[in-house]
């Protein structure tokens, strides 16, 4: 395995501390994230940890080796969104077949829009409806150990079987309410009891069980499968800060109970929230943005942006911190891509070696991307210098981040030769005075991502125009 240095440090929500990182088995480090509810497109919110813990992932496998990491990043295929979005799209259908069709056709296009994001497959992807025998069985474990009830056709957790109950959120039990997608009902000993199984009408998506023909509550999902796959202690669980109450309380609640274990993950990793142009991303406010429409659409900023694009300007932004996504953001990601590019495209080994140790060393302290940047640039400098090897040091760092080097290029070499017919085009018209006709070359090439730029030479004060792309 490669050496283990630098040592990594971690923000470990449990312990509310940044902490030096120490695998359970260094030859096999395992991380669990919560992936996808797939009813609906993932928007930039959900972008976001996909991208966080796809760099972490990156960094484990440099430390300690590809094959000594197993990343798992589920899909939940079974929720009464889901149900809920398979009726309503798909009327005619039998319902389990309409569920499928959502469940697919949703699956695809998240897996679509985040290897656009530069995003590795994880090395385990498990749905829920896979893992229905494990969730029966932590159900049965729960309630044998007196930490499960059965009441009015659900099985319940008891929440007061666990005296730690509220350690990772820092909530009082007394303080609880109930939890997210779980009504409050008078059958609950307490307000704050989850569901572990809940029973299943003729026509909704059901399975047999000793409680009855029915289906998992949410929590449960993630501890079955993060159990089939990791075991019942691994080293990492991330996901959203939005997550940590209440569906990583309850997933560690019955973890840790069904499994007699002191901890369900050691290290517990969660990205701050984000904001649309300063404001709360909603539906209500008309400013909700799905990673699709970024890449495929005019629906931001009136044009298209690459996922490499949108990767770094997520990046740019401590994943712990709160993230303003801006168009003013994007474009300052894009000019910061494209300077890397430029410069790496000088390299000789196309970003096949290592990444620069300065770049590791800066990362490993709890996923400093804003210095790793400052390192990227340090790097950009010599190069510029025409220091051996110092493109090709960038090219490796930017490539193991994730960030493909030659992308932006790539579109600017394709459209240079039409783009400087216009540019000269134009300079003639402006100088005809046909304003008209220089006005609609500037409008089309700016539909087509093209950005022109007018300024004066410094030396003979003759008018010219640089372009850039901008899609």
């Amino acid at each position: 395995m490669p050496s283990l240095e630098p040592a990594l440090t971690l923000y470990n929500t449990l312990t509310r501390t940044k902490e030096a990182f120490a695998p359970i088995d260094p030859a096999h480090v395992r991380m669990y994230v919560c992936g996808p509810t797939v009813y609906d497109y993932a928007h930039i919110g959900n972008a976001r940890p996909v991208i966080v813990f796809d760099v972490l992932f990156r960094l484990l496998r440099h430390i300690y080796g590809a094959e000594h990491v197993t990343y798992v990043r589920n899909i939940t295929d079974v929720d009464d969104k889901i149900n809920a979005r398979a009726a309503r799209d798909y009327p005619d259908l039998p319902l389990n077949d309409a569920i499928r069709k959502v469940t697919e056709t949703t699956a695809n296009q998240f897996h679509k829009d985040v290897a656009a994001l530069g995003c590795l497959e994880p090395t385990v992807e498990p749905r829920a409806t896979e893992h229905i025998g494990d969730m029966i069985a932590i159900t049965e474990k729960l309630v044998a150990g007196g930490h499960a009830y059965e009441a009015s056709g659900e099985v319940l957790f008891s929440v007061a079987s666990m005296p730690e109950y509220g350690a990772l959120s820092g909530r009082n039990l007394e303080d609880n309410i109930a939890g997210a997608r779980v009504a409050v009902e008078d059958h609950k000993r307490n307000p704050a009891d989850f569901v572990l199984w809940k029973q299943s009408s003729a026509e909704e998506p059901g399975w047999d069980s000793p409680w009855g023909r029915g289906r998992p509550g949410w929590h449960l999902e993630c501890s079955a499968m993060s159990e089939r796959h990791l075991g019942a202690t691994f080293d990492i669980h991330g996901g959203g800060l939005d997550l940590i109450f209440p569906h990583h309380e309850n997933e560690i609640a019955q973890s840790r109970c069904a499994h007699g274990t002191k901890v369900m993950a050691n290290y517990w990793m969660h990205n701050g929230y984000l904001q649309v142009e300063g404001r709360k991303m909603s539906k209500s406010e008309g400013n909700f943005v799905t990673i699709h429409d970024l890449l495929e659409t005019d629906a931001f900023g009136g044009r298209k942006w690459p996922g490499e694009v949108l990767r770094l300007a997520m990046l740019m932004t401590h994943y712990r911190e709160p993230i303003d996504f801006s168009v003013s953001r994007l474009e300052e990601a894009e000019r910061k891509l494209a300077d890397w590019q430029r410069i790496a495209s000088n390299a000789q080994l196309a970003g096949a070696g290592a990444p620069d140790a300065s770049v590791v060393e800066v990362l490993s302290d709890d996923l400093n991307f804003s210095r790793a940047a400052v390192a990227l640039d340090a790097i950009a400098r010599k190069a510029n210098r025409g220091e051996a090897g110092a493109a090709d040091c960038l090219a490796n760092s930017i490539a193991f981040l994730g960030l493909p080097l030659d992308s932006l290029l790539k579109v600017e070499a394709d459209v240079a030769g039409d783009v400087e017919t216009l540019v000269y085009e134009r300079l003639a018209a402006l100088a005809a005075r046909e304003f008209d006709r220089a006005d609609k070359i500037r409008a089309d090439l700016l539909e087509q991502g093209v950005q022109l730029m007018d300024y004066k030479d410094p030396d003979t004060g003759e008018k010219r125009t640089k372009w850039e792309v901008r899609r």
